[in-house]
């Protein structure tokens, strides 16, 4: 380098050695001690007088701070004296940005040079202080430009630039030098050279860039706060969204800034980031009101610098509004569907048009609204055809859905279920009925208009602050079936268009359950009607025996089954009790039933024993099925009692056994009509028999000797059986039921429907309880056992003409003996056993004769010319009824005549 300065006067040639020596003693002790100037210097060509540079190192450390910090003071102490400065404990920004400093003078010889400098090129300072720095450039080009620096400084007073030393070891190195002009008090011009790593400063500069890029370029909100949580800082972004200028964010809290609601719950997080260190991210707040309203995200953590000192946090702000209501859409919408889905599977299984319209109005409250009301046409509720005309205000309509946030007399009114609903054409019911069009309305006035002006209901519902109301149609196949009204009130928000798509949907569903449930209904009562016409419509009170029944139908999620009971009156006040149940449900097992009753009832007329009965109701199960494809599967006991012997015959086709409850030892058998005293019970054990239709088990009949006042239930199995316990079970409970005593066998049979559980299957019920007495009381008996002989036929005339006479009917002696001569006759004729003759006194003259023979007698027609074959004939023409019925080992042939002024009419009738 040139020993000379280019200033503005000429240069000036520095002074002898030891001139220079002392210059540079001055310059150590300048630059080391650093003492203020005493006196105003002034640069070389200029003309006002300086103020006399300090031989300081100026500050040229890159700043940390923000651009948009305001300057502060340097810190000073209580006295008004410069502070003491704090002790460096390292992690300083000089730490990683080495800036080394060199005193040169005018020619380029280095007076001074720094322990920086010796760290940064390896130099010391006793090997370089008296040499010209050119010693460190690697070539001439380089020199060149050093020089060139040097002159430039001294015309300008500084440089800046990049340049390449050599260090001890003899490799380059970049460094980023500037240069200034200083002037000591003497006037001698020297040049103060920083020195720092090029590679180091420009990682600073472009950490520094990219932190100018984000900060104020970030679509985020930027803030930093100092540890007194006063902004320091914010970037544009941010002062937008709190619409406060930059400049007034700086120095102030977030309080003074924000509103105080919106500030207060921001500045306990600052805190706690601040106290903690902990950082808080991503949390989600609704916007001061401010120029932009909405939701923010608001992210703060706490900042340290290299030694750990807290500086303060920074915190970014993002406005999330649209994510929000993004969010908050989708989440209402799932919202909905799930109301949607859970509306679904309430009623997915309901098959009552009443209980849908209460869930409906139930699930839409007070999720969707505050009053709900769901009102359908009376076909609907009643299960009848839709109507085929158009809906004026003559049409039917039932409340039958209500439900409501608040209870309260206005609510009542308005939303009082079972209420018939009226309304005037023209009103919004009356046109959303007839269009199928849904109406949303709001204000006084529409809703006014809802029904029919002053209809107490809507004036009920202004009294509770109803606002905003939809009414919706009730649809299906085309039709509008009902209406459903939904309302808000108060201060929650009114419908708007998403809220009348929504509630048309669910309407929509619910219409397709509501027809459901109609058909259904519709179906049920069809198949019920069919069901109780083909059941007995007036059950007969026999003699000695006391009936009561009940028929519980299958609950509403099941159809009709194929249960039912009979009981059949038998000549000689005998009595048949039947009860049977056909497999499967719905109009063809009930009509399936009522062939399978009429089956039975016509064998019952045939007085065939229970076991030859069924037998036959067995071979006609082909004709009795359900269709050909489908075979006929029953179940059925017959028993069949006789007052007049005490005895009972039963066989059953794999039906439940009946249960029997004999009066306890002592007790005095009451008669019809009175309590039952109850007593000790047990099931009867009879031979099970195959189901009919089945087949390969042949059925059997048991004969039992029954005390007076016994009582015998003959069910199905709907009332014993359940889904987790056995069928004996249910037979015990039934027996410990009939084991108490009764009021009467009606309240008996109220007793035993009372103990079904709940948790049985939902399948139809029958029930008949039959107290079996020894017949009516003074009733007339007479009977006789005749030996197998001749003489038996002139003593059983003998026999019958004294008892009737006894019995003040003599009128009925010439009839009645012809007949027992010719039954008698042909009893001793085959058989070869005593023979019985019984005598019974009722409404009719009851005659009937026993033999061992079990071949029933053959009516024949005789010719003229035969003596024989006409005593059947006989029987026939002049009993009034006349029969052979199996009993025991043998049969029994009896006939009726009817008492005197009790003869038939010439059409046949009584």
């Amino acid at each position: 380098m040139s020993s000379t300065g280019n200033g503005g006067g000429g240069a000036r040639r520095t002074g002898s050695a030891g001139g220079g020596a002392a210059a540079r003693a001055r310059l150590r002790r300048g630059v080391r001690q650093a003492p203020p100037p005493t006196e105003p210097v002034r640069r070389r060509g200029e003309g006002a007088p300086q103020p006399a540079p300090s031989l300081v190192v100026p500050d040229t450390t890159p700043r940390t701070g923000l651009r948009s910090l305001p300057g502060r003071p340097f810190p000073v102490g209580s006295g008004g004296t410069q502070a003491a400065p704090a002790e460096h404990t390292g992690g300083s920004l000089f730490d990683v940005v080495r800036v080394a400093i060199a005193i040169l003078d005018t020619s380029g010889r280095v007076v001074l040079w720094s322990p920086a400098a010796e760290e940064l090129l390896g130099w010391p300072n006793e090997l370089l202080v008296g040499r010209r720095i050119d010693e460190l450039i690697p070539d001439e080009d380089q020199v060149a430009r050093v020089q060139t620096a040097i002159q430039a400084t001294l015309r300008n007073g500084r440089w800046a630039g990049l340049a390449e030393l050599r260090d001890r070891n003899g490799a380059d190195v970049r460094v980023e030098a500037r240069i200034s002009l200083l002037v000591d008090g003497d006037g001698t011009p020297f040049l103060q050279v920083n020195l720092a790593e090029a590679d180091a400063v420009q990682a600073v500069e472009r950490d520094l860039a990219v932190r100018d890029a984000l900060f104020e370029q970030s679509p985020l909100g930027i803030a930093i706060l100092d540890t007194d949580l006063r902004y320091t800082a914010v970037n544009h972004t941010l002062a937008e969204m709190n619409g406060v200028a930059t400049e007034d964010h700086v120095g102030r809290t977030t309080g003074e800034t924000l509103p105080e609601r919106a500030a207060d719950e921001i500045t306990a997080i600052q805190r706690q980031v601040l106290a903690t260190g902990e950082p808080v991210i991503d949390v989600t707040l609704a916007s001061p009101v401010t120029a932009r309203s909405g939701y923010r995200s608001i992210s703060y953590s706490r900042m340290t610098d290299r030694a750990g000192r807290v500086l303060g946090i920074s915190g970014t702000v993002m406005d999330v509004t649209e994510r929000y209501r993004a969010v908050a859409k989708v989440e209402h919408a799932r919202r909905r569907l799930s109301l949607l889905n859970e509306f679904g599977s309430r009623v997915g299984d309901l098959l009552d048009a009443s209980r849908i319209a209460q869930e409906l109005a139930s699930a839409v409250v007070p999720r969707l609204t505050d009053h709900s009301a769901v009102i359908l046409l009376q076909a609907v509720a009643h299960g009848d055809d839709l109507p085929r005309h158009g809906h004026d205000r003559r049409t039917s309509l039932l409340q039958l859905g209500t439900a409501s946030v608040q209870d309260g007399p206005e609510v009542e009114v308005m939303l009082r279920r079972g209420a018939r609903i009226t309304f005037a054409e023209d009103s919004a019911c009356g046109r959303v009925l007839r269009t199928g069009v849904p109406e949303l309305l709001s204000g006084a006035d529409q809703l006014g208009d809802v029904t029919y002006p002053g209809d107490p209901k809507m004036q009920a519902a202004h009294d509770i602050g109803v606002h905003s109301m939809l009414v919706v149609p009730l649809r299906a196949r085309g039709i509008v079936i009902g209406l459903l009204l939904v309302s808000r009130a108060g201060y929650r928000e009114g419908f708007d268009r998403d809220d009348l798509a929504f509630t048309v949907e669910l309407a929509d569903r619910a219409g397709s359950s509501l027809d459901n449930a109609r058909l259904y209904a519709r179906e049920r009562t069809a198949a019920l009607t069919l069901q109780r016409t083909l059941l007995p419509q007036q059950v007969p009170q026999p003699t000695g025996v006391e009936v009561a029944y009940r028929y519980v139908p299958g609950s509403s999620g099941t159809e009709v089954g194929g249960d039912w009971f009979d009981v059949i009156p038998l000549p000689g006040d005998r009595t048949a009790l039947v009860v049977g149940d056909v497999m499967g449900h719905g109009l063809r097992a009930a009509a399936t039933m009522g062939r399978l009753r009429t089956a039975v009832r016509v064998l019952a007329a045939l007085d065939l024993p229970p076991d030859v009965l069924l037998r036959h109701v067995h071979e006609l199960a082909d004709d009795l099925a359900q269709g050909p494809d489908e075979a006929l599967l029953a179940t059925c006991i017959y028993a069949v009692f006789d007052p007049a012997t005490a005895r009972l015959t039963v066989a059953k086709a794999g039906h439940i056994p009946p249960v029997l409850i004999v009066p306890g030892e002592g007790e005095e058998p009451t008669r019809n009509g009175g309590p039952l005293p109850g007593g000790g019970g047990r099931i009867l054990d009879l031979p099970s028999g195959a189901p009919l239709g089945v087949g390969g088990v042949p059925f059997e009949s048991v004969e039992l000797k029954i005390p007076e006042g016994s009582l015998l239930a003959l069910c199905t199995d709907g009332l014993v059986e359940s889904r987790d316990k056995d069928l004996d079970v249910g037979l015990g409970r039934l027996r410990l039921v009939l084991e108490q005593p009764h009021a009467s066998i009606q309240a008996a049979c109220e007793a035993v429907l009372d103990t079904m559980e709940q948790g049985r299957e939902p399948d139809d019920v029958a029930l008949l309880l039959a107290r079996l007495g020894h017949g009516q009381a003074g009733t007339p008996t007479a009977g006789w056992t005749l030996p197998a002989e001749p003489t038996a036929v002139s003593r059983a005339r003998r026999l019958v003409r004294g008892t009737l006479a006894e019995w003040g009917v003599e009128e009925l002696t010439d009839v009645a003996e012809l007949l027992v001569s010719e039954l008698v006759t042909n009893s001793v004729r085959y058989a070869s056993a005593p023979i019985g003759v019984r005598l019974t006194l009722g409404e009719t003259l009851l005659v009937e004769i026993s033999d061992p023979l079990p071949d029933p007698p053959r009516e024949r027609h005789a010719a003229e010319a035969d003596e024989g074959g006409r005593g059947l004939e006989l029987v026939r023409r002049l009993a009034l009824r006349w029969g052979a019925r199996a009993e025991g080992m043998g049969k029994v042939v009896w006939f009726e005549q009817a008492l005197p002024g009790n003869e038939p009419d010439e059409s046949g009738a009584e």
